[in-house]
């Protein structure tokens, strides 16, 4: 049965032959051309954890808002921050941050969870990223009803600071790519990736400022570079100040700009390398 099991195996593809910059970006190009595929898929993801449910995806937004009210009026407690103005600071925060979680634990078994579209669907790459994007800007999407809902409870202006926030998340979205193609090909190969990035993820929410204001550290004794040297802390600054009408910090852009050249060079030096092994190793 050993036997027959390694015969039946897909030959790995040479390496030599399809290590090609030209085939990566053809991948990338062919699969942004299949919009309608990937953004059909992608909806359909939705629609299918919801499906038969009274409301559907309405409870993406009720479940983000119940955490946002509850874990906001909670720490505004705790450190003692004027609820009108930490809520919204709570809510923009698990917003993206529910984006960036949802690229990286999601991103390393984007190619797994496809396993049995991907042996009998012949397409690129890409459409599984771009899928996975599609759907978490769609949710993301329906968690900004909560930005709206608290400013308006709150009676907090919008400042004109907010049209930086269309290319802020542009960029996240850009991020959001280059992390799902680097840990999705990863992942495939080593499958001890997806658990210990589930990990780490919970540890790091509690190290980035979300639901606890940066500037506590200060006020506590402490220092502000602790938060700083957390990239995250960064992504979600860049969102946070335009929406909420604070001061635009170039640093936070550089630091998310030289992330996001870095990370796409890294990831395209992946798919370089072993984007025709991916089938062969799920």
């Amino acid at each position: 049965m050993q036997a027959s099991s390694t015969v039946d195996r897909p030959a790995a593809p040479p390496e030599n032959s399809s290590r090609s910059w030209r085939k990566a970006f053809n991948d990338i190009a062919e699969g942004t051309k299949q919009r309608q595929l990937w953004a059909h898929l992608g909806w359909q993801d939705i629609k299918q954890r919801y499906r038969r449910s009274v409301i559907g995806p309405l409870w993406i937004t009720i479940s983000m808002g119940m955490t946002v009210t509850a874990l906001g009026i909670l720490y505004a407690k705790l450190f003692e921050k004027d609820i009108t103005t930490h809520l919204p600071y709570v809510a923009v925060g698990f917003i993206v941050w529910g984006f960036i979680s949802g690229c990286l634990t999601d991103g390393t078994e984007v190619f797994i969870q496809n396993e049995g579209l991907m042996k009998h669907l012949p397409a690129p790459l890409s459409v599984h990223i771009l899928r996975l994007i599609w759907r978490q800007t769609l949710l993301f999407g329906h968690n900004m009803v909560i930005y709206f809902i608290v400013l308006a409870i709150m009676r907090m202006p919008i400042s004109f600071t907010v049209v930086m926030a269309i290319p802020a998340i542009m960029l996240l979205i850009a991020n959001g790519a280059w992390v799902a193609t680097l840990f999705g090909v990863i992942s495939t190969r080593f499958r001890d990736i997806p658990p210990v990035i589930g990990s780490l993820m919970q540890l790091i929410f509690f190290m980035t400022p979300i639901v606890w204001d940066a500037d506590i550290l200060e006020e506590r004794g402490g220092s502000l570079s602790l938060a700083k040297i957390n990239p995250l802390y960064h992504y979600i600054e860049i969102i946070r100040d335009p929406l909420l009408g604070s001061d635009i910090v170039l640093t936070n852009w550089l630091v998310v700009g030289g992330i996001t050249v870095a990370g796409w060079m890294l990831a395209l030096l992946v798919l370089r390398n072993y984007r025709a092994r991916v089938t062969y190793w799920i």
